[in-house]
């Protein structure tokens, strides 16, 4: 183009060439604010391990923010396919060495197939990032709300498909020692979720404006302050929510029997017996510890799940075991066991109220609504042998139960939940619903490891938290311990050790917020995850189309 008198003259050609390459600058604009794909699939490996370093055992709950902003900066406008392939990345380095436990007396085929799949979860939540990244580029503080809507929605899809989800490795249960925990009281584990990733957001925002910063010396640094500060002031704020205190209520003592096992593994089935005289023998030690004057009396024994595998309702021996450790400490057991039926091949993880004097209540009954796919039954049996006959290790399916586990206890109402059904959302809330005043967690953690016990102790810290009420685990080897309504853990027990602990706890009424709006936050955030995506692909129609009518 020239001036001249005045006049604005285009030489021949030059204006098409200027609009031609309008285009090309635009993506040139646009990768230069792209990391180049060495770079994102380091960072996206990265987010992967932080995630993974912020669960227990590691617990450094921070890197969960860490690895948030990883995986969104490593996807941030990328085509969706990169960016799912960058996800199932993130999703490999995470999943697969937080779920190793899966690993240890199974064979690495379940190992596998889980991780994968659970990484594809993530690959979504990839493609999904890079997806909405032209509303970034015309919303730029938008970014941290987006990142944390997608994440919520990522993990509502996981947590129920298919066969009801595994919600292991959600966000929210990495934060068990932090001050966002405390959200769990407003909002439940989606909540926690979404301020996790928030964090993330501004993290990455507060790093792609100090790189625009630095590439050009004219722009200032105001905006990365303000999105470090506001990082920052997230767990300020979370320090700020109302949360209920330990004591208060009725005074009530409990007592955990640990019993252990012979040995950790699988065939811990095969030591049925064994593993029942251990927490029989446990419960008599105790009766005469109390009649000592060494501990205070219970008002209530809890035993874990598979304490007896042998049907004491249906095997008069295991029965009469059961009953004699009920008589001599004098107080209802909670028994873990395993009922046969209700038909042929059938079987239920139950948590059932022995009583002394008059045996087994079969009115305060709990049968696991929750079982768990190709570990306690197995979906489309003849196609799944076709992968691996390991499924026939599952010789008969545990059916589902139908109610809440309320169950009263003397001057205790319980809300009880089995094994893996404290990551399920509705499952530990029913129960509070349904007038549980103390939630009790019953585990069998022999086949596992010390890691899985410790990231299922989590959960019930959040679960204590969300529904203001005090909360125990019982497992068969560890680890067992008490929490408070404020998320604190007391007498926590080692792993693979036979132990007996006694705590007063101080039992709870009322609802949180929480257990109030209840589905209700997983779904707005989830509905709004939808909108941005929807909003996205307008917005990708419109670039399209402007890009499409230009001269070529």
């Amino acid at each position: 183009m020239v001036c001249t008198g005045g006049a604005l003259r285009t030489r021949p050609g030059t204006l098409r060439q200027v609009i031609v390459d309008m285009p090309a600058r635009a993506v040139g604009m646009m990768r230069e604010r792209r990391l180049p794909l060495p770079v994102a699939i380091v960072a996206a490996v990265g987010g992967g391990v932080a995630m993974l370093l912020a669960f227990p055992p590691y617990g450094v709950w921070p890197l969960a923010a860490v690895g948030v902003a990883l995986l969104a900066g490593a996807t941030h406008r990328r085509r969706p396919r990169a960016g799912a392939g960058l996800g199932f990345l993130t999703g490999l380095a995470f999943f697969a060495p937080l779920l190793g436990w899966t690993n240890l007396h199974t064979g690495s085929l379940p190992w596998v197939l889980l991780s994968l799949l659970q990484a594809g979860y993530l690959a979504l939540l990839g493609a999904a990032t890079a997806w909405v990244s032209p509303l970034v580029d015309r919303f730029r503080w938008g970014w941290p709300v987006l990142t944390g809507v997608l994440w919520v929605a990522q993990e509502a899809l996981r947590d129920r498909t298919p066969f009801g989800g595994f919600p292991w490795g959600r966000l929210a249960f990495s934060q068990d020692g932090s001050p966002l925990l405390r959200f769990a009281a407003l909002g439940g584990a989606p909540l926690v979720t979404f301020v996790v990733a928030v964090i993330g957001g501004l993290l990455v925002a507060a790093a792609w404006a100090g790189w625009a910063a630095y590439r050009h010396p004219g722009r200032r640094w105001t905006p990365v302050a303000g999105a470090v500060v506001a990082a920052l002031a997230v767990p300020a704020v979370g320090l700020l929510v109302p949360i209920r205190a330990a004591g208060g209520g009725e005074a009530v003592t409990v007592a955990i029997v640990q019993g252990n096992v012979p040995r950790l593994g699988l065939d811990f089935n095969a030591q049925r017996q064994a593993v029942l005289n251990n927490h029989v023998q446990a419960t008599l030690e105790l009766a005469d510890q109390v009649a000592s004057g060494a501990r205070p009396r219970p008002d209530l024994v809890v035993w874990p799940e598979n304490s007896s595998d042998i049907d004491p309702l249906q095997d008069a021996s295991a029965g009469d075991r059961i009953q004699s450790a009920a008589d001599a400490v004098g107080v209802p057991i909670l028994v873990g066991a395993v009922l046969r039926g209700p038909g042929e091949g059938q079987v239920r993880n139950a948590g059932l109220l022995w009583r002394p004097g008059t045996g087994p209540d079969l009115d305060q009954l709990y049968t696991k609504r929750h079982p768990v796919p190709f570990a306690e039954y197995v979906p489309f049996r003849e196609v799944a042998r076709l992968v691996s006959t390991q499924v026939d290790r599952v010789r008969s399916d545990f059916v589902p139960g139908s109610t809440p586990g309320v169950l009263t206890a003397g001057p205790v109402v319980l809300g009880d939940v089995i094994c893996f059904e404290v990551a399920y959302d509705e499952v530990v809330r029913d129960t509070v619903t349904g007038g549980a005043q103390l939630l009790v967690v019953q585990t069998n953690n022999a086949t596992f490891d010390v890691a899985e016990a410790r990231q299922q102790l989590a959960m019930v810290r959040l679960r204590a938290v969300e529904h203001g009420r005090p909360a125990l685990m019982a497992s068969t080897v560890g680890v067992s311990g008490f929490v408070s309504p404020d998320g604190r853990v007391s007498d926590a027990t080692e792993f693979n050790t036979r132990a007996i602990v006694v705590r007063q706890l101080y039992l709870a009424d009322g609802d949180t917020v929480a257990t109030r709006v209840g589905l209700w936050p997983e779904v707005a955030l989830t509905v709004l995850a939808v909108a941005a995506l929807a909003a996205a692909g307008v917005r990708r129609r419109a670039r399209g189309a402007a890009t499409a009518g230009t001269p070529a």
